[in-house]
């Protein structure tokens, strides 16, 4: 069932085809064949599965099983609303005029650059440590100690397991380690503003860190970004990266914010902004912010077209 899904994923239907049909041979039913199929399309994307259904379908036909069970429709996707993601181009967010494409996109034929990757097996340098950014120096970083945890879903809310995540933020008074990153705030030598781990078996995450602060970007004469956490959300190929940032509750500069405010959709843009958790904070250790990030469908998660700020 593995290389089924690695066929699908990569587009080889004539070799699908092939191992389809072997497993009419060793019970495998055509449930568990488009189980295997849906899969390939929460991480290879819809039209990729499409394809790939198509294939089964013939596969299926040609032994006579006249593909009953499965149909061309057996990819459930519900399109995402119009303004769910930033434009690449939002004049209020003065970079973007300069950086976005004024012609259309050409298509690059993808190679196995692209369409492979590690997989969830070539996760396992990423160590458990990695998730709490208080405990990466020496000393306790500075700054309002937080809990963020939430899961990956797909647009059916079934978990997406074994998913890479890495966040990256500045420290609690707003300044990056980063060369570029100019704000006359200090830095904390206990902090480095960076964690990465693999989702469970449910799709569930958990970081430990600290509030980050909101810092001046130059974009007007006083703008200054609200507190933010960038993700990125890895998928098996190298070319399924997506970025995004998570915003605080009752925080007064989201209004105002160019980045946030480039989604168009206002529930879109609500899902970005965390929900405290009670629950999940700890007594007098750490606050606690629950925030689920969905790859697509109707409540997909606004997603990034670059990485700035």
């Amino acid at each position: 069932m593995l290389t089924i899904a690695m066929l699908a994923a990569l587009g080889h239907h004539d070799e699908l085809k092939l191992h389809i049909r072997a497993t009419q041979n060793t019970g495998v039913t055509q449930d568990e064949v488009k189980e295997i199929l849906l899969k390939a399309a929460v991480y290879a994307g819809v039209p990729t599965a499409n394809a790939a259904f198509k294939h089964a379908l013939k596969a299926y036909s040609a032994d006579g099983e006249g593909g009953h069970a499965m149909t061309e429709s057996s990819v459930p996707y519900r399109h995402e609303r119009a303004g769910t993601h930033p434009p690449y181009l939002h004049a209020a967010y003065g970079s973007t005029v300069k950086r976005a494409p004024s012609r259309a996109p050409l298509p690059l034929a993808q190679t196995l650059s692209e369409t492979t990757g590690p997989g969830a097996n070539g996760w396992s340098w990423v160590g458990a440590e990695m998730a709490d950014l208080t405990r990466q120096h020496k000393g306790t970083p500075i700054g309002e100690r937080m809990i963020v945890a939430g899961r990956v879903l797909d647009e059916d809310g079934r978990p997406v397991p074994n998913t890479l995540l890495e966040i990256w933020q500045c420290n609690a008074a707003g300044r990056y380690i980063h060369p570029n990153d100019h704000h006359d705030a200090p830095l904390d030598p206990n902090f480095t503003g960076a964690g990465r781990m693999v989702c469970n078996e449910r799709g569930a995450y958990r970081f430990l860190t600290v509030k980050p602060g909101a810092y001046p970007w130059r974009n007007t004469k006083n703008a200054w970004r609200p507190a933010h956490i960038h993700f990125s959300v890895f998928g098996p190929a190298f070319a399924t990266r997506l970025i995004t940032q998570m915003y605080f509750p009752g925080d007064p500069l989201l209004a105002i914010d160019p980045i946030f405010q480039s989604t168009p959709d206002a529930d879109a843009r609500a899902s970005l902004v965390a929900a405290y958790d009670p629950e999940l904070s700890e007594p007098e250790w750490a606050l606690g912010y629950r925030w689920d990030i969905v790859l697509r469908g109707r409540a997909a998660t606004p997603v990034q077209t670059d990485a700035e700020h």
